[in-house]
């Protein structure tokens, strides 16, 4: 990685004719994110790792063959060889002989509301991960550092609680209908009303699943002679959506706008290829913040771009609605920016509202445009009642229209928590990724056998932590992944960052060569040259 640290402020002082004294006139205060690079012998050490456990797969591959020892996954039988492979090889070998040997740290099963606190079962292995039985035994008071819960609405008491259980009573769980078939409720209408009014847009309409709004609605909107411009690190619905468009798809680099007006000039002066006819649309597709490296995307820049070259933007705002701005409405809201500027307002329900779903918001013209030819309208069954309520609760209570101010020390307190919590990791001495705003927070593993032993002893000191490897992120990135939440306490997260330091120091994950007492004057502004080369 080229970026150390990136930071904008509107009040530095640059020559006026440079480059980064347009940018820094975008934004109205800091806006610091850091990427550390990797040291040298850690990547080295990383790469060494995926060696060894490489040769040792192909090693018990050939062990397995031989029948010396037994497979318990799917394998392409030895009639189909010649056949197109239903399993593609390096995945399947990866999945075998790397994930296998770590799977524990995936898919634990739990008995009670991922709040701040969370109870899960206890599971053991008699064969090495292929199968797994429970031993009747509770893991009590778990703290939560895993979950999107950011606001702490997903709690089985409270207002919203009430209101979803009220609400349960009267129209029951299911609809058991499309919306425009008979799934249609005044409660789908109250929602979509009250989003619109939150995000500031003429109009929005809801969805049951937030992965589905993005991969079923990106084809209504694009389709052959469009060019779709793609951050290389969007999440996975957006780059299913974009295939699925019949869109031709170019790639910038993360966050990286010299990269992202490069394509957009290439487009407009050479068009489509071989025809060289002009692109029926340009779409650029970015998120609010990325789920895996906690950074915030550079939206007044975007913009700036997308209005310059006369290109739609598409805002994902999975994670960044309710969890920024100094009202929870987002990235938009975080930068002060207008909403009107954002073409397609893109967010889920299933993080900061503690429900599920998702919804999409702009002007009335394509909310009206989309009922007729979004795949989710027509063919999916409509948004569960009780869910509807849960939103609508939490919603009001973020907006302060449920008569208290709940809302508004939430959003203070994730504030604080995030700020909290990522000083302290940078001071012990941890490579943390994305920007100080972020409450989502990635620490850097990097080595193979680190995944699953950080998981694990994490688990041991009663810590509930996700880890992250391949294919949800570069081979050699991998990397804990905490969410914080205002429900966090401040003694559960010197609870979790006591925790962190001690399994930090046994398995030596400090890698950091920045000052541990945060004292990076000196290197503030080294980017500036080098973070776009």
């Amino acid at each position: 990685r080229n970026m150390s640290l990136i930071i904008f402020t509107s009040y530095s002082s640059f020559p006026p004719q440079s480059h980064h004294a347009s940018c820094t006139s975008l934004y109205k205060k800091p806006f610091v994110e850091s990427f550390e690079e990797t040291p040298l012998l850690v990547a080295v050490l990383t790469y060494m790792g995926y060696g060894i456990l490489t040769i040792f797969g192909y090693l018990r591959d050939f062990l397995r063959d031989w029948k010396f020892e037994k497979c318990h996954l799917a394998r392409e039988r030895e009639e189909q060889k010649d056949f197109v492979p239903l399993y593609q090889d390096f995945e399947n070998f990866y999945t075998r002989n790397l994930y296998m040997r770590i799977r524990d740290n995936w898919n634990r099963p739990i008995c009670s509301v991922p709040g701040a606190k969370m109870d899960l079962l206890e599971r053991v292995t008699p064969d090495y991960n292929w199968t797994f039985e429970h031993t009747g035994n509770v893991l009590k008071d778990v703290i939560n550092m895993g979950s999107y819960n950011y606001l702490g609405f997903a709690e089985n008491t409270g207002t919203c609680a009430d209101a979803a259980s009220e609400c349960t009573v009267k129209y029951g769980v299911g609809v058991s209908s499309t919306r425009q078939e008979i799934g249609n409720l005044d409660k789908h209408e109250e929602l979509e009303i009250l989003v619109a009014r939150f995000l500031g847009v003429e109009s929005s309409m809801a969805f049951g699943m937030g992965f589905a709004t993005n991969s079923m609605n990106i084809p209504a909107l694009t389709g052959k002679g469009c060019l779709i411009l793609s951050d290389e690190l969007n999440h996975a619905s957006l780059v299913l959506g974009a295939r699925l468009s019949g869109s031709t798809i170019r790639v910038f680099k993360h966050n990286n706008m010299q990269s992202l007006e490069k394509l957009l000039r290439d487009a407009i002066v050479h068009g489509q290829p071989r025809t060289h006819r002009p692109w029926k649309k340009i779409l650029i597709l970015v998120e609010g913040i990325y789920s895996m490296e906690g950074s915030i995307v550079r939206l007044p820049e975007v913009i700036a771009l997308k209005k310059k070259y006369k290109a739609y933007l598409y805002l994902d705002e999975a994670h960044s609605i309710g969890a920024l701005g100094p009202r929870g409405r987002g990235v938009v809201d975080y930068f002060g920016l207008d909403p009107s500027d954002v073409d397609i307002m893109m967010g889920t329900f299933t993080k900061s509202f503690g429900a599920a779903g998702g919804y999409i918001g702009g002007k009335k013209e394509l909310i009206d445009y989309l009922r007729l030819h979004s795949h989710s309208t027509v063919y999916a069954t409509s948004m569960s009642p009780p869910i509807i309520q849960q939103i609508i609760t939490s919603m009001k209570c973020i907006m302060g229209e449920d008569g208290s101010t709940l809302g508004q020390e939430r959003l203070c307190q994730l504030s604080e928590n995030t700020t909290y919590f990522r000083r302290r990791l940078h001071e012990m001495g941890f490579i943390i990724y994305g920007n100080n705003d972020s409450p989502v927070v990635p620490l850097m593993l990097y080595m193979p056998a680190k995944i699953g032993a950080f998981g694990r002893e994490m688990l041991k000191r009663n810590i509930g932590t996700v880890v992250v490897g391949f294919p949800a992120t570069p081979i050699i990135e991998s990397r804990a992944r905490f969410c914080v939440s205002a429900a966090h306490t401040r003694e559960m997260l010197d609870k979790a960052l006591n925790a962190i330091s001690e399994v930090g120091d046994l398995l030596q994950l400090k890698y950091s060569r920045k000052n541990r007492h945060g004292n990076e004057g000196s290197d503030s502004f080294s980017f500036l040259e080098s973070h776009q080369d």
